[in-house]
């Protein structure tokens, strides 16, 4: 095992045992964690959690839904930013509590299960023995954050989900033995709404904005075990199609991820962040003040808005910042045969048929680039 990989989260395949088998054999030995694809559900990111666990819940009322599709309004996968679902506090509500603490959320029982397949492939040697299995989580902003117009209902919501995050890590860490385990943090609103302050230019409202989204990550880590390798992963969206943004430089991730490393009152492992096709230093400079304090990093650089030479030149520049670094996609994949935008192609309309080859070579061809730097 070595750590020159990290796979961010989800995966376009059906069961955690297919990713298993198809990442183990091929580039597990770059992996220091592997993910169960974020399958299922869990494809779409946080829609599950306005489906199953905010949808009908009895403090909140649900103000917009997903459109109707060929077949019917019963779905509940948005098709871009202005079709997710939408709620606001009930009248007289002043925090939103959720039941069934440890399992309400679903990421306990997905971990719990996929772990069950995850020690049978090491077993098989599918697997390296010294991977771990990685859970990946949105922490409480990008949990709720596109769901609620109102910042007032927002911060009457937030508290009770940081407590059931908390609680699902905890059930988490029962089940699983913690150095076995990885918890990777999903911070894409967080970041936005971050950003939103810095294109309005006001460096300070950013940094407080920064400290504000980070605040839940200790209360949400604190059933974890110590030994429990926990990581960051900034992220820019892919629910229009990949990047969902694209900043003028990677000052916002920078402040998230520094803001998020002071708050976590613990050991943070690993850090990733997304680049887009920028390869300068007007982009990359921000870098200078990242807080990196022993983590991993890993720069979200797989993908396909490069051109030629343009992943070398990238890394290169990055490489006056950051002596030492993985990388990995911006962004996981679940989504892409969908809404590809340049994670596949450079043309970025439709996924091609062999969208899976092009994600398995372009981590391979990443390793080799890495190496020869």
């Amino acid at each position: 095992m070595t750590d020159k990989l990290l796979l961010v989260g989800s995966i376009p395949l059906d069961t955690p045992e297919e990713v298993f088998r198809t990442f183990g054999p091929t580039i597990g030995d770059s992996l220091a964690y592997m993910p169960d694809g974020e399958v299922g559900e869990r494809r779409y990111w946080i829609n599950f959690l306005a489906k199953n666990v905010l949808n009908g819940h009895p403090q909140l009322e649900t103000v917009q839904r997903p459109e109707p599709d060929e077949h019917g309004p019963d779905t509940w996968r948005p098709v871009g930013t202005h079709d997710h679902f939408k709620f606001r506090v009930a009248a007289g509500v002043d925090r939103v509590q959720f039941g069934d603490p440890g399992w309400r959320l679903g990421y306990a029982r997905d971990a719990i299960n996929s772990y069950f397949v995850f020690k049978q492939m090491k077993k098989d040697q599918v697997i390296p023995d010294d991977v771990r299995f990685q859970v990946c989580v949105p922490l409480t902003y990008s949990a709720l954050g596109l769901f609620f117009s109102d910042d007032d209902d927002l911060l009457r919501v937030a508290p009770g989900i940081t407590t059931a995050l908390k609680d699902e890590m905890a059930n988490i860490a029962a089940h699983i033995p913690a150095d076995d385990l990885a918890v990777q943090w999903d911070l894409a609103v967080e970041n936005r709404r971050i950003q939103m302050h810095l294109d309005a230019g006001d460096v300070d409202a950013a940094r407080n904005e920064a400290a504000i989204v980070a605040d839940p990550l200790a209360e949400a880590c604190s059933g974890l075990p110590e030994t429990v390798h926990v990581g960051l992963h900034s992220c820019y969206g892919t629910v229009d199609g990949w990047p969902g943004r694209q900043p003028a430089d990677i000052t916002g991730t920078v402040l998230l991820l520094n803001a998020m490393t002071r708050a976590a009152g613990r050991r943070i492992e690993f850090l990733h962040f997304p680049t887009i096709a920028a390869a300068d230093d007007s982009f990359f400079g921000p870098l200078d003040t990242l807080e990196v304090d022993g983590a991993r990093v890993y720069v979200g650089a797989i993908h396909h808005m490069h051109g030629t030479d343009g992943l070398r030149t990238q890394l290169e520049t990055v490489k006056r910042y950051l002596p030492e670094f993985g990388l990995a996609a911006p962004c996981g994949f679940g989504r892409v045969p969908e809404r590809p935008g340049r994670m596949l192609t450079e043309e970025g309309d439709t996924a091609p048929p062999d969208y899976m080859r092009i994600i398995l070579d372009d981590h391979q061809n990443a390793v080799e680039l890495l190496d020869s730097l």
